[in-house]
């Protein structure tokens, strides 16, 4: 069959399946998206909302599914599952939005491609919301899916296409995910183990309109993706070198955990000197976040800055350096005004300028203070070593956002691989300890979760 021939009856081959819970702030979009996508039908799964979600799905007149109270993403897409007629099944979450060809593409995706089982997209290179947060974690998103392979290693639920037979022959999302989590990457190990076929197109690509908060980042990172994930590379024997498991991504937490060593024993040997100018440099670092998280009125983010500037006054009264408070305090100045006009292309030299001199500041202070010595050549080295890892990621957001934005974003990314390695260790011990209680379990009682 041609493409041309195909695309007109694709509205009798895709239902788009949306799971939402709580999700009348973004599901408007999500669903107006949907519907100018034209697939042959929309079924909104309801999870136990207790907000205007259900009142929402109905002014639009798309199918209302609700589950039976708080059942988690996973259930509720495999009840959409049950009840559509389309051949192809596409998850889209509640808080992203598509284009107007994307039902097109994925449709003529399985019809070019008839060996195709399961089709994954990305996150596009716009986020909706503009604050600092929210644009690195969608940016470092569509960063990994654009530069993952093509032959896909998973599958993905944010937007993701997989044919109804295969689904269901498989028993759809792991029901064990009660809250969102891996179900997803879950069920993506398994079709690789029975050998299908996923694809990732990097220009199937749909906004995400969430809005990350500092701890929901953490927390989703950690306890919903990290610890499960690690679970699940255990239990399979399966860590492929693709995505967030890439080996320069394995590489960096290593690195960074090495780094944090070097550091601590500096810190040990120098005291609160050697802590002094990495100290201002991680603030100044961290100020471009700030700034973005004063506009909403976050109060922890508030309080947690004022309380690193707090200590950094402190710490350089003890050490007789007196003179960095000043300069901390407008090197803080200079990247407020250079965020001030960062969407302002006719001042945009402003944002440069304060972006310069800012990094002059933060340079003197690391070369003026720090004492010569080879452990700080090994620590110079480990970080160098980071960044050229991650280079691609840290031009990635210069290009997208500028330079300033690309700096403030390496405490962060810092901080990912820290946790990472945290994930890791806890996901491992989980599953030696579970493994452990199965086998205490007598064999004929025993039952594989994945049966």
């Amino acid at each position: 069959m041609q493409v041309s021939e195909a695309r007109q009856d694709y509205r009798n081959s895709v239902s788009v399946i949306v799971p939402a819970y709580n999700a009348a702030s973004t599901l408007s979009a999500c669903l107006k998206s949907a519907q100018r996508a034209k697939p042959l039908e929309i079924i909104l799964v309801d999870d136990g909302s207790s907000d205007e979600t259900p009142t929402i799905a109905a002014s639009f007149g798309v199918k209302l599914i609700r589950t039976e109270g708080r059942s988690g993403p996973a259930a509720a897409r495999n009840l959409g599952a049950r009840a559509a007629r389309g051949a192809v099944l596409f998850f889209v979450d509640a808080d992203v939005q598509m284009y107007d060809g994307t039902v097109d593409r994925v449709w003529d995706a399985f019809q070019v491609d008839p060996s195709l089982d399961a089709l994954i997209g990305s996150y596009d290179d716009s986020p909706a919301d503009p604050d600092f947060l929210s644009q690195y974690k969608n940016l470092m998103h569509c960063f990994v899916h654009q530069s993952a392979q093509t032959e896909a290693s998973t599958f993905w639920s944010g937007c993701g296409a997989i044919r109804r037979d295969l689904f269901l022959a498989h028993s759809g999302f792991s029901s064990d995910y009660g809250r969102p989590a891996i179900e997803d990457i879950e069920l993506g190990y398994r079709l690789i183990q029975a050998r299908r076929k996923i694809r990732l197109d990097r220009e199937l690509c749909v906004k995400h309109l969430k809005r990350w908060t500092f701890w929901g980042l953490v927390k989703t990172d950690i306890l919903d993706r990290g610890i499960p994930w690690s679970e699940l590379i255990l239990r399979d024997r399966n860590m492929p070198n693709d995505l967030n498991l890439a080996l320069s991504q394995r590489v960096s937490v290593a690195l960074v955990y090495l780094l944090l060593a070097v550091a601590l024993a500096a810190a040990i040997r120098w005291h609160g000197y050697i802590l002094i100018p990495g100290y201002i440099g991680v603030f100044l670092l961290l100020s471009r976040y700030w700034i973005d998280e004063s506009r909403v009125r976050s109060r922890s983010a508030t309080v947690f800055m004022y309380a690193i500037l707090g200590s950094i006054g402190w710490l350089c009264y003890r050490q007789h350096m007196i003179a960095l408070i000043p300069l901390t305090l407008m090197s803080l100045v200079l990247v407020s005004v250079g965020h001030r006009y960062s969407l302002n292309e006719s001042r945009r030299w402003i944002q440069t300028a304060a972006g310069l001199v800012w990094a002059a500041s933060v340079t003197c202070t690391i070369v003026v203070y720090l004492p010569l010595h080879p452990v700080f050549l090994v620590l110079a080295i480990l970080a160098l070593a980071i960044i050229v890892l991650n280079n691609q990621f840290y031009v990635f957001l210069a290009g997208k956002r500028g330079r300033l934005f690309a700096l403030a974003a390496v405490p962060f990314h810092l901080l990912y691989h820290f946790y990472n390695g945290i994930s890791f260790g806890v996901g491992t011990i989980r599953w030696i300890w579970n493994s452990y209680r199965r086998s205490a379990v007598p064999a004929w009682i025993r039952i594989d979760p994945r049966s």
